[in-house]
């Protein structure tokens, strides 16, 4: 089986830096996308931002040019830095992955994270 954990999540004041992380562990042969998602309190899922095996990126407009995301495929970790953080990025984060997995009747699925909280306030 394959699992995602997630780290990093808390509790930051407006303008402030959080910095989340991702490891996948289990049969891994290989991981495709891996990205980040956030579920506002009331809202829907949205993703944040992700990025392919190969490191291009693809952000939210919300959130460009204050997150960066990053991986090791060495690792199978992906993080999220946050800066500038503001009251509307407050949303429970989740890691997502396309993972290959090395045998089972379907190799290739995608994964979620359990999620961890991110709350901005003064």
């Amino acid at each position: 089986q394959v699992q995602l954990v997630e780290s990093g999540g808390g509790l930051a004041q407006p303008g402030g830096s959080l910095r989340l992380s991702c490891a996948a562990s289990g049969n891994i042969v290989r991981i495709y996308s891996m990205g980040w998602y956030r579920q506002p309190p009331g809202k829907q899922r949205e993703l944040v931002a992700d990025i392919t095996s190969g490191g291009s990126t693809n952000y939210a407009d919300s959130v460009k040019g204050r997150f960066t995301i990053s991986r090791d495929n060495a690792k199978n970790t992906v993080n999220l830095q946050m800066n500038s953080l503001t009251p509307e990025d407050t949303a429970v984060y989740y890691c997502n992955a396309d993972v290959l997995k090395a045998n089972g009747p379907s190799r290739l699925n995608n994964y979620w994270g359990q999620g961890t909280q991110v709350t901005v306030s003064s």
